[in-house]
């Protein structure tokens, strides 16, 4: 399919979505051109602090707003459109991520003497109960089922979760360290199981001061020491609950408060021993199903690691049979819909790995900017990557660079599937307060990314014409830097400026 027929086909879905939405009409006036009204926002009081850049253009080359838009600012989870269009662009949608089932030793007499390896190919979704996740009861099923197509009904050795698919670090240096124990910055393993994070239910005491009602959920995690020094705090005060963990012990504080007026809570906080979590919950599955393993799961880290020198090469292994993730279409819809910065960066060291050979933290920029330039992007000014999901406050995209990488994947192949991926304001995901007040005729021509943080907010993506043409087509990108007022005022402004770009095609 051309580019051509591929916007065509996009504009196609959208309108089917228009349709459904309700009534066409708006009776918000419009005084004020985009460019006029961004002007005098940013020359208002409550804004003049604030660092901020636009970039809104057609195809064709007309500009419908422009202001500072060279600026190199904080894109926040708007890095997570370049990320997911590059891994389509240069992956293809179709592709999966794959988990292999080996084993070392011999087997003979239905018992497996030496060890079963759990080979992780880098798949996010595994034991995730992400709705396009395979429950993770359902892989243990088919892993068993291999288990008994190899003739082994018991282990005489370890479960191994292996995660030598990408180098064991999990984060990017530049991560707050208040940042890598939550779920968003739960980072990447090879082997992942439910997105690295664990589930860990909260409940205000009966006075601010008093200690929190803690109850553990979702992975069982046994070996974890988990400490609470977290209070309930007075009403008003919000949610400052932080988790603070590494994978150098199995320990864990919670710090922060929890205010007494707020309802029971599930806090998701990071899990930094995935491959080990992921072969413990499969020995525990084998077990019940009556196939003990007598030296019970290991991984091949510092903690839980099996003893220097015994790891066998990965392509020494013998395999048995392997499952597969979701296509990457799904995945990165997901990742842009529900801003996932664990699929971000898997698909980030992805690419690393790919095209630099290695799935390291440094092999990331260097591949996405290589697959930039591919798409005919100058990757020398506009642009700084730290990291794929947009959680390092050491990158920095100008609005016009963003704008680029926008026009220039819309000759992309897969850019029917990247604008797919895009949410749109008041639907699923992170958009689904926005723009609420405006008409859904609207809303439904515009495909595009969010972004925050601490002092920033994002936006960019697609303004789909009325008319159906693909040069009238708006790319756009909004960004504001250090604004720390109320979001409410910021949000409103943002969403009335989205406005009135849609209503100029």
């Amino acid at each position: 399919m051309d580019k051509t027929n591929i916007l065509t086909a996009v504009i196609a879905s959208v309108f089917a979505i228009s349709a459904a939405a309700g009534p066409r009409g708006t009776n918000i006036p419009q005084a004020e051109s985009p460019q006029e009204y961004f002007e005098r926002t940013m020359h208002e009081e409550w804004m003049e602090s604030a660092s901020a850049g636009i970039l809104a253009v057609t195809v064709s080359g007309d500009t419908v707003a422009c202001y500072g838009s060279r600026k190199m600012l904080l894109p926040a989870s708007t890095m997570k459109a370049i990320t997911t269009g590059t891994a389509l662009h240069s992956l293809g949608s179709g592709y999966r991520f794959e988990t292999g089932i080996g084993y070392s030793g011999r087997i003979s007499g239905g018992t497996l003497y030496g060890d079963l390896y759990i080979i992780g190919g880098g798949d996010p979704v595994l034991g995730s109960r992400n709705h396009i996740a395979e429950p993770a009861e359902k892989t243990f099923g088919k892993w068993k089922a291999m288990l008994s197509g190899a003739g082994i009904r018991r282990i005489e050795g370890r479960i191994i979760g292996d995660d030598r698919f990408f180098v064991r670090v999990a984060e990017a240096d530049s991560w707050q360290w208040n940042d890598i124990g939550t779920y968003y910055g739960a980072g990447v393993s090879g082997l992942s199981f439910n997105e690295n994070m664990q589930n860990i239910n909260v409940t205000p005491g009966e006075a601010p001061g008093k200690p929190l009602k803690i109850s553990i959920g979702y992975p069982e995690l046994p070996w974890m020491e988990y400490k609470f020094t977290c209070s309930t705090g007075k009403a008003g005060t919000g949610n400052t609950l932080y988790m603070f963990t590494s994978p150098f012990a199995p320990r864990g504080e919670m710090r922060g408060t929890f205010a007494i007026d707020r309802n029971t809570k599930t806090e998701q906080v990071a899990n930094k021993f995935p491959a080990y979590t992921c072969a413990w919950h499969f020995m525990r599955y084998l077990e019940a199903c009556g196939i003990p393993c007598s030296k019970g799961a290991a991984d091949l880290g510092d903690v839980f690691g099996i003893p220097e020198g015994e790891a066998v090469p990965s392509d020494s292994l013998k395999a048995i049979g392997s499952t597969l993730s979701p296509a990457l279409s799904a995945i990165a819809t997901e990742t842009n819909h529900e801003s996932n910065n664990t699929y971000a960066e898997t698909l980030f060291r992805t690419l690393g790995k790919e095209y630099c050979g290695d799935g390291s933290p440094l092999s990331g920029p260097s591949a996405v900017k290589g697959i930039l330039e591919e798409l005919g992007l100058d990757t020398g000014k506009g642009l700084n990557i730290a990291d794929g999901s947009g959680l390092s406050r050491q990158n920095s995209v100008s609005p016009e660079f963003m704008c680029s990488f926008l026009e220039a994947m819309m000759d992309s192949p897969e850019f029917g599937t990247f604008a797919e991926s895009l949410p749109q304001p008041g639907g699923t995901g992170t958009l689904i307060y926005c723009m609420r007040k405006y008409p859904s005729d609207i809303k439904a021509r515009i495909r595009m990314k969010s972004g925050s943080m601490t002092g920033v907010r994002c936006y960019c993506g697609y303004l789909i014409p009325t008319e159906g043409s693909r040069d009238e087509t708006i790319v756009f990108s909004i960004m504001v830097n250090n604004y720390f007022g109320p979001q409410a005022s910021l949000q409103e402004f943002l969403d009335r400026m989205i406005y009135l770009m849609a209503m100029e095609n």
